[in-house]
């Protein structure tokens, strides 16, 4: 069990209660596991009910005697029901949402030679990111706007803001999911909810192009980042935790890039 931690007042989170989807690892399970840490009960929500629950053990461990708590609750994103389904059980349960992190991203990436996406892996994608966002949003709102509060936070990428070959249906859902953060602060603005996209650039150990027996190719992709190195879901989490606070209460409608510099110039060449 972890001890209790000071938290600063603009990073404090007690007394909310959060909603992560791809909360079972990487980039989801780190954000719900620093929600916590902050004071949020948590939803941990994952197509695996046995990796959220696991997760959600692991939470309700490490702060037990903390204001931290967390469940798990099963959910595909790219099922509408089950969407549905996550929002209105956490209401039961918990009364509320404060916090909704939609981290439903496929990443089957099965592109064509021509750089687009056959149909099947397409229609995955749009579905579990595009949609998934779209059916999530739509059912915890109106709860949020209930109580004059809310955050809303996607995880994008990256790869919405720059061509990368064979990655069609990855980088036009991240620009979607981007795009959609907009349509939310405007349209859910005058009810205090603030609605962001964090798009991170490749992270380790869920970056699906990294070599994990190739020290050498990790380093030839370092190199590419100003900062000499890839991203880790913490560095992602972080900003997470910032956004869905009073840190964060009059952001809204951005897309903030998490890549290590890479969109302002590459870092230096091999050799």
């Amino acid at each position: 069990m972890k001890s209790a931690m000071l938290i600063h007042p603009l990073f404090d989170l007690s007394g909310k209660v959060a909603v992560v989807t791809g909360a079972a690892s990487g980039i989801g399970q780190s954000t719900a596991q620093q929600l916590a840490a902050h004071g949020a009960r948590v939803v941990v929500s994952a197509p695996d009910a046995a990796a959220g629950e696991a997760v959600a053990a692991e939470i309700k461990a490490d702060w037990a005697e903390g204001s931290g708590d967390a469940m798990a609750i099963a959910c595909d994103t790219g099922d509408r029901d089950q969407c549905h389904s996550l929002i209105d059980r956490t209401i039961s349960v918990w009364g509320r949402i404060d916090i909704l992190v939609c981290n439903g991203a496929d990443r089957s990436d099965e592109d064509a030679a021509d750089g687009m996406a056959p149909d099947a892996a397409w229609d995955r994608t749009m579905t579990a990111q595009v949609r998934g966002n779209l059916w999530l949003t739509g059912r915890a709102c109106p709860d949020m706007a209930s109580r004059k509060d809310g955050a809303v936070i996607l995880i994008g990428s990256a790869d919405g803001l720059r061509g990368v070959p064979g990655s069609s249906a990855r980088g036009m859902a991240a620009a979607a999911t981007a795009q959609l953060a907009r349509d939310l602060a405007v349209e859910w603005g005058p009810h205090n909810i603030r609605a962001n996209c964090v798009a991170p650039s490749l992270i380790q150990p869920d970056g699906a192009e990294t070599p994990a027996g190739d020290p050498s190719s990790v380093q030839t992709m370092q190199w590419t980042y100003p900062m000499q190195r890839l991203g880790k879901a913490e560095d992602v989490s972080g900003a997470v935790v910032a956004l869905a606070g009073p840190a964060g209460a009059w952001m809204s409608g951005q897309t903030i890039v998490i890549d290590g510099g890479m969109m302002a110039g590459s870092g230096r060449e091999e050799g």
